[in-house]
This record gives structure tokens, sequence and C-alpha cells, in this order.
């Protein structure tokens, strides 16, 4: 198993190479000519090493680095300071995601789309919650029960690769993003459950994102196809899995960009491991 030095060092290559090739990703800042001794670079592979050592927070990330790799971090930020920059870097996390999730080989132009529950809270604390309230934090509801949070709807390449990415509150319909996910590539076929049935959302989707859009309830009862289908676009289930693993359900942001920022960089360094960019 590759240690967590070889891990940082991995990370650290594919986000300052991405830098490097990418020159505009650094000129979010406000002030000109704005060059701090502590890179963006060294931000996000702190951010990354989260999922790497397998604790629940950034905060138990940082301070393993505070207390261990001082010397590959000499300009260490305080905490808060580091957190701030992370969030600020947050667009950028997402274009790294993008870019990790191409690195693995597509082939076929299939791809499976499906939703995710991020609770905030237990269903024991749905009467007091208040949690992320004011930040589009609300109640929705899956094939298990009622939840109080978010949803994370998720376009997955049948290899695994995570390709795009959308957080809405609880009560959104899967069929609300659909076609924000789809527009995220070139077209293709697209299988869902019956969350995304519908004569008006497949024309819309194929005729502005050119992605056939197939779900169970496109073959009749019976159809062995139909199991096929159902068989297939299970296989987001291991990519669910993957991200609990990652700690997405164990909410501990009290903002909701925080939260976004968080769960992007599980989703990251799950597409790096899939590539094989990070040392297993």
């Amino acid at each position: 198993m590759a240690s967590i030095v070889d891990q940082m060092t991995a990370v650290y290559v594919f986000v300052d190479d991405y830098f490097q090739a990418h020159p505009q990703a650094t000129q979010w800042r406000c002030a000109n000519h704005c060059h701090p001794a502590f890179s963006d670079a060294e931000v996000i592979t702190i951010g990354l090493l989260r999922d790497c050592l397998g604790v629940a927070t950034l905060k138990q990330a940082y301070r393993f680095v505070a207390h261990n790799l001082g010397d590959a971090f000499p300009h260490l930020p305080t905490y808060p300071q580091w957190l701030a920059r992370l969030h600020a870097l947050s667009g950028v996390v997402g274009q790294l995601l993008q870019t990790a999730g191409t690195q693995t080989p597509l082939g076929e132009r299939t791809y499976l789309l499906d939703s995710k529950p991020i609770p905030v809270c237990k269903p024991i604390r749905h009467g007091r919650v208040r949690l992320l309230r004011e930040e589009g934090a609300y109640f929705g509801k899956t094939s298990v029960g009622w939840f109080f949070g978010f949803k994370l709807h998720l376009l997955v390449h049948t290899g695994g690769a995570i390709l795009a990415a959308v957080l809405t509150p609880g009560n959104w319909a899967d069929q609300d993003v659909a076609l924000a996910l789809a527009q995220s590539v070139a077209g293709g076929i697209g299988l869902a459950d019956l969350g995304y049935q519908g004569e008006a959302l497949f024309h819309r989707v194929a005729e502005e994102a050119d992605l056939c859009l197939v779900t169970p309830a496109a073959v009749a009862k019976g159809d062995p196809r139909r199991a096929l289908i159902s068989s297939v676009r299970e296989r987001v289930e291991t990519t669910f899995s993957a991200l609990w693993s990652r700690f997405v359900d164990r909410v501990r942001s009290r903002s909701w960009e925080g939260l976004w920022s968080t769960l992007k960089l599980a989703m990251l360094h799950y597409n790096l491991c899939l590539a094989g960019i990070i040392p297993a």
C-alpha cells in the first residue's frame, strides 16, 4: 500500500500540472500580481489528504499536516486562512474533477444518471433541525423514507468516472437537473431510473443535449431488456458506495459553500483513485 507521502506527492503533481497547463485558473484573486508563498496547489493537496488519510473532517487532515508534514508545507497558514482559500478555490476543484474524470478510458458514450441524498441530521432531529436551513436544506423523500438536507445529482460513465455533479435542496426532483447533467457530455445514451421518465424530458434532453435518455419504463414489463437496463444502471451504486466511504453522508460543514467544496473534494479523490493517479 502506498504511503501517505507517495499519495500526497501524486496529488500535488496532478494539481500543479493542471495549474501549469491552465494559468487562468489562478486568476481568481481580486488583487493583481498576488502570488502567496503558500500556493493554490498546496491548498488543494491538503484538502485531498482528508480522503487519503481516511479521516472524516478537513480539520483532521489539516492537523495531521501541521503536526507531521511541516517540512513539506513550510509556509502553512492558519486553519481558518487555509479553509477560506480552499473554499475560494471551489470552482477550480470542480474543473479538476472533470479533468480527472477524463483520465479514465471512457470507451462508449453510455452514462448513468442518479441522485444521492445528503442528510444533514438524523431523522430524530427533523422536528428541530436548523443546520443549513437558510442555505437551502429542505425535506426530501427516498425509497427508504424522509431526510432533511440536500441531493447530490450525478452523471457517471458506466466505467465509474464521475463526469458531472449538481447539489440541490432535498425536495428537488431528479428531472429538474437532468438536462444540466446531460449537457456536460457530448451526447450518447443515458440510463436512469423511473424518476427520470416522461416524454417531455426525453425529447428535451434529446434535442438540447443529444442524449438518449432510457429508463425501465421504456421497455414493457417482462421484457428481458428491462432487467438489463436496471442491472447496468445499478452500477452507479458502486460509485455511491465509494463516496459513502469518503464520508459524504457525514455533514460537518456550516455553510452550503463548505459542504459543496467538501463533496467535490471527495468526488475528485474518487476519480483520481479510479484513474490510477493516486497509487493504491
